[in-house]
């Protein structure tokens, strides 16, 4: 029998069948026996096999090839990662410019995996009622940034609806990844898409302005107009798991093109002489910010301020 992990609480796995039934699964134990880095070998949107026992639970046995997967370093092994989600066909990262301020080293931190595990990134900037006049053009500011760097932006309001149709139109008949920082309206939204199914949010912090942890496991929420919606847990950010430094500049688009410019083909972009990045840097042509995540990527040693989940 074969299926779609549709949630996983950690030690169980919800398997949607071929067939249209819902089967509560755990993992065989020689699972943990193949070399599987990562802390979770099945997650949600893997397609499986599974065997029935006589309790009316199963075990998966088979996992099929993934086309994609994004991952982040495990909260606890620091030398193991935690799949997020698989087989996806886009993902949708929330950000707020306030209530709770999202980081730019948080944004790039996540585009650099996403683009590394090729998985497409739109960024839904949330909560546009809640801004004054300075914040909107810091939102706006960002957004021209991502923008010029080649990442599709939106603008919207889950509270009141603003923006809402054509996100819709967006996710219809797709599998889509839900993430941010906890506290950027990732439940609210899904509420709004997707009547009555009633995930808890929580007001953030005032004290700290920081959200607080309403999701505790990954789960494929299916949409009323067509396709998926992966709700997980909020997180603080994404180490560079298993890059070598060299490669962390093609997940960088805009360093990716100047580098080809530069006088050595195995330029780190730091201190070279005749860097093309460098000096597009000078020219404002690659925004510190971005180099500033790129160059801390590079040189990320300890990374546990980065993968800590809410």
């Amino acid at each position: 029998m074969r299926g779609l992990v549709i949630k996983n609480t950690g030690s169980w796995y919800t398997v949607l069948t071929d067939e249209g039934n819902t089967v509560e699964c755990k993992i065989k134990g020689n699972f943990r026996l193949k070399g599987i880095r990562s802390t979770n070998p099945v997650a949600v949107g893997d397609r499986v096999g599974i065997l029935l026992n006589q309790e009316g639970t199963a075990f998966i046995h088979e996992i099929d090839d993934r086309r994609n997967y994004i991952v982040r370093k495990s909260p606890n092994l620091s030398r193991a990662c935690h799949i997020i989600a698989a087989n996806v066909d886009q993902a949708f990262l929330l950000v707020t410019v306030n209530y709770p301020e999202t980081s730019t080293t948080f944004i790039d931190r996540f585009l650099a995996s996403a683009e590394a595990y090729r998985i497409p990134v739109v960024l839904v900037f949330n909560k546009n009622d809640l801004l004054n006049d300075d914040e909107r053009r810091l939102q706006q500011m960002m957004v021209d940034l991502y923008e010029y760097v080649g990442y599709e932006c939106r603008i919207i309001s889950a509270a009141t609806g603003e923006g809402l149709d054509d996100l819709r139109d967006a996710l219809r008949d797709r599998i889509t990844l839900f993430s941010g920082n906890s506290g950027v309206g990732k439940s609210t939204l899904l509420n709004q898409l997707i009547p009555g199914v009633q995930l808890r949010t929580a007001a953030i912090s005032t004290a700290h302005n920081t959200g607080m942890h309403t999701t505790t496991f990954s789960e494929m929420l299916r949409l009323p107009f067509g396709g998926w919606a992966i709700d997980t847990p909020g997180v603080k950010g994404f180490g560079a798991f298993d890059m070598e430094p060299g490669e962390i500049c093609g997940y960088f688009k805009e360093i990716f093109r100047f580098s080809k410019d530069c006088r050595f083909s195995n330029c780190t972009h730091t201190h070279e002489p005749g860097c093309a990045v460098r000096e597009a840097v000078e020219n404002h042509l690659i925004a510190q910010s971005r180099y500033n995540s790129y160059v801390s990527m590079l040189n990320d040693k300890d990374e546990s301020k980065y993968r800590e989940a809410y």
